[in-house]
């Protein structure tokens, strides 16, 4: 394994946590293994690695995105991760309305139901 594709597990399992990322190695297979490796060197080895913003903000414009593309498969994995970047269920809210103003109120809709769901299933589990 290159030294970015380790740094990018060490991010991935900082913000998503070892129970996450341990689930998504067990599940790789032939067909996505350069897949998966492509993702941790390049999206968590890379971008999320980066010191330019931190993790709060990072959480934040990648929930926005995923919200603002329709890419809800993702948005809970994402919301869950705010327990570890440190964004808020207020910050949340908030770059969901930018969603609403800039993407679309429908996306923003949807995206909050998730993220309030999610946000349940997270409390339950406390």
């Amino acid at each position: 394994m290159s030294n970015r594709h380790n740094r990018g597990m060490d991010v991935r399992r900082r913000v998503l946590g070892d129970a996450h990322v341990d689930r998504a190695q067990d599940e790789t297979d032939d067909l996505d293994r350069a897949f998966q490796s492509l993702i941790t060197e390049a999206a968590w080895g890379h971008v999320w690695e980066s010191d330019g913003i931190s993790d709060r903000e990072r959480s934040m414009l990648t929930i926005a995105l995923l919200a603002a593309l329709g890419n809800y498969d993702e948005l809970a994995m994402h919301i869950r991760a705010t327990a570890k970047t440190g964004a808020s269920k207020s910050d949340v809210a908030e770059a969901l309305q930018h969603v609403a103003i800039y993407a679309g109120v429908p996306r923003a809709n949807h995206a909050l139901k998730i993220a309030k769901a999610t946000f349940a299933e997270m409390e339950r589990e406390a």
